[in-house]
């Protein structure tokens, strides 16, 4: 199901207190779940099932610390496109997958034509290894780039009390 069609009606309560639930442990069971939110684990269960085929749940991931794992520089990149006609922005997208360093990519409207956001080792990784790829993609007019010095909030969960309005 995609987040444009999704239909509120479909989430109930319990839906949006097991999705709350997943989002902070998605390693708890679903008897653990289910004290929490007043279920069984066997509805539990069923309801995983159903927001999973729904496309709701879109998978389930560990959560890496980067600098943990050798990985202490991040930085936000704005890329910049000499055009904008033709296939440059869609070559830029092919390539840029291939790229393990980017954790995500956005096209966006204004300045930049697209925002990624970037890991290395360390800011000679990033400039000699990413960035001097990411200048060699066919297209690619600028790039500016920040170094993140600290995080101050990153969350993967996302707020869901505007569904809770509607049961």
């Amino acid at each position: 199901m995609k987040p444009s069609n999704h239909d509120d009606s479909l989430l109930d309560s319990f839906d949006v207190s097991l999705l709350a639930a997943l989002q902070r442990d998605a390693y708890a069971t679903h008897q653990q779940i289910g004290e929490q939110i007043h279920l069984s684990a066997s509805q539990v269960s069923r309801r995983v099932q159903r927001l999973q085929a729904a496309g709701i749940i879109r998978r389930y991931v560990a959560l890496l610390e980067p600098a943990a794992i050798g990985l202490g520089v991040r930085a936000i990149s704005y890329v910049t496109l000499t055009r904008h006609s033709g296939d440059e922005g869609l070559a830029f997208e092919r390539e840029i997958a291939s790229f393990p360093e980017v954790l995500e990519c956005y096209s966006v409207a204004g300045e930049s034509d697209y925002i990624l956001q970037i890991v290395a080792a360390d800011l000679s990784v990033l400039s000699e290894q990413v960035l001097r790829r990411l200048t060699r993609i066919q297209g690619v007019g600028s790039i500016r780039s920040n170094i993140v010095l600290n995080r101050i909030k990153s969350s993967t969960e996302l707020p869901l009390a505007h569904l809770r309005r509607n049961t």
